[in-house]
């Protein structure tokens, strides 16, 4: 069951269960909630990358994972932060994939495209953030 926590005023939250289909539907959320404030425009890649850190939690962590966006309603240019929690303390790290490995490239494919990226420690577990500029 996916809980939703809210989706107005420039912010929109949901909690997954740490299931297969949480990457599909966090993917699916992204982009509805991205086309609804009119920034359809950076919808594919947020998306992209959501697909990737939900990726990361559900590979590490066996507990609820939390997404959320947020974006300054003020008509200017801005920034998308966008955030996948998880309760795993351990914090990623960008590691060099060689050809043949299978995964690996998660937190490179984030670094490369974001603006700007990080993790932050919680009280239970951690966030990995990334932003993407907004022009309007």
């Amino acid at each position: 069951m996916i809980g939703v926590i809210g989706s107005e005023g420039g912010c929109a939250e949901w909690v997954f269960p740490a299931a297969p289909d949480a990457v599909r539907t966090a993917r699916s959320l992204v982009r509805r909630t991205l086309d609804e404030w009119r920034l359809a425009h950076v919808g594919d890649i947020a998306a992209l990358l959501v697909s990737e850190l939900v990726t990361n939690a559900l590979r590490h962590a066996a507990g609820p994972i939390g997404v959320r966006l947020v974006c300054p309603r003020d008509g200017a240019d801005g920034v998308l932060l966008v955030e996948v929690s998880d309760p795993l303390p351990d914090l990623p790290r960008e590691r060099v994939a060689h050809p043949d490995d299978e995964d690996g490239r998660g937190l490179r494919l984030v670094a490369s495209v974001a603006s700007r990226w990080g993790t932050r420690p919680g009280e239970a577990g951690k966030t990995v953030w990334f932003e993407l500029a907004v022009p309007r």
